[in-house]
């Protein structure tokens, strides 16, 4: 794995929506913090721009816009606005030569998995799963989830715990820590941006899903192979689940609890990674410890 370089004052960070639709204002607060956190900023075509529907540009536009930030050498670290929907229309056209040769940081999560899974699985650079733009806003700035990315940009050492859960599994392991969002790392399975799971510290999470539709993506990375042989599982938020009209009859954790009861690794539950406001920066990609006690969790570089 390759770590890209960390960031030092007067750096700039590139802003881009390749995905949904971000109105400028939603980002202001962002941009205003991140100078004042000592960075300079650069603003995509794409925050903003100019949209009839869903996305933020046609798919052209987001390609263009993400592609000119990740090869411009004045831009240190490339920060998502938001998520949402659109990566995967145009990830395999992304050229990653000059990102290759010349990585930097790369930071968002949601739909932005597509970009941190197919990275990880073909260039082995670390990546930054962390909030956007949005989590900014409303004091957001000051919360410690945010401040956890401008640890992660400058190079701090990550340091988390966790509250215990009577689904937690109990053990230690070491591993190199990929995932992100449940339902993107179900849809690549098969594909080119695929990720290998074996051996890594695998976490999940996910927002607004119909608890059968959890189900079934369990049951499709357990065919899969993608649950067996980890070194250890993180489930963090499942948040705004949607139930039928009939009740499935199980929780999000429950649902997990019984797909994955009999792994060999530990396992916790209800880590502070997900789409709410509990939303830790972590590096995709860099070597972890994971420590899953009967009081506490860890998870540390």
């Amino acid at each position: 794995m390759r770590t890209p370089p960390y960031l030092k004052s007067g750096d700039t960070i590139g802003l881009v929506c390749p995905a949904g639709f971000m109105a400028f204002e939603k980002a202001q607060t962002c941009i205003d913090t991140l100078h004042q956190w000592g960075f300079n900023t650069k603003i995509g075509k794409t925050l903003g721009g100019n949209s009839e529907n869903y996305f933020s540009g046609t798919d052209e536009e987001r390609l263009q816009d993400l592609q000119h930030m990740m090869d411009d050498d004045t831009v240190h670290a490339v920060l998502c606005g938001r998520g949402g929907y659109g990566i995967g229309r145009i990830i395999d056209r992304i050229d990653f030569k000059k990102f290759s040769r010349r990585p930097k940081w790369l930071i968002g999560y949601s739909d932005v998995t597509v970009l941190h899974a197919h990275i990880y699985s073909n260039y082995k650079i670390a990546t930054l799963h962390s909030p956007m733009a949005a989590a900014f806003n409303d004091g957001g700035a000051e919360n410690k989830y945010v401040l956890s990315l401008k640890d992660a940009l400058k190079g701090k050492k990550i340091r988390y715990s966790a509250d215990p859960h009577d689904f937690n599994k109990r053990g230690e392991a070491i591993g190199e820590l990929v995932g992100g969002n449940l339902a993107l790392l179900s849809h690549i399975v098969g594909t080119c941006s695929d990720i290998k799971t074996r051996g890594r510290i695998l976490f999940l999470e996910d927002v607004g899903e119909y608890l059968y539709n959890i189900d079934r993506m369990f049951y499709q990375l357990k065919r899969n192979g993608k649950l067996d042989k980890l070194a250890g599982l993180i489930i963090g938020g499942l948040t705004d689940t949607k139930d039928t009209d009939r009740p499935f009859g199980k929780t999000a954790y429950e649902i997990i609890h019984d797909v994955i009861k009999n792994a060999d690794y530990p396992v916790c539950f209800n880590f502070p990674v997900s789409h709410e406001k509990e939303n830790y920066a972590l590096k995709m990609g860099s070597k972890h410890k994971l420590k899953v006690g009967e009081k506490k969790v860890k998870l540390e570089e």
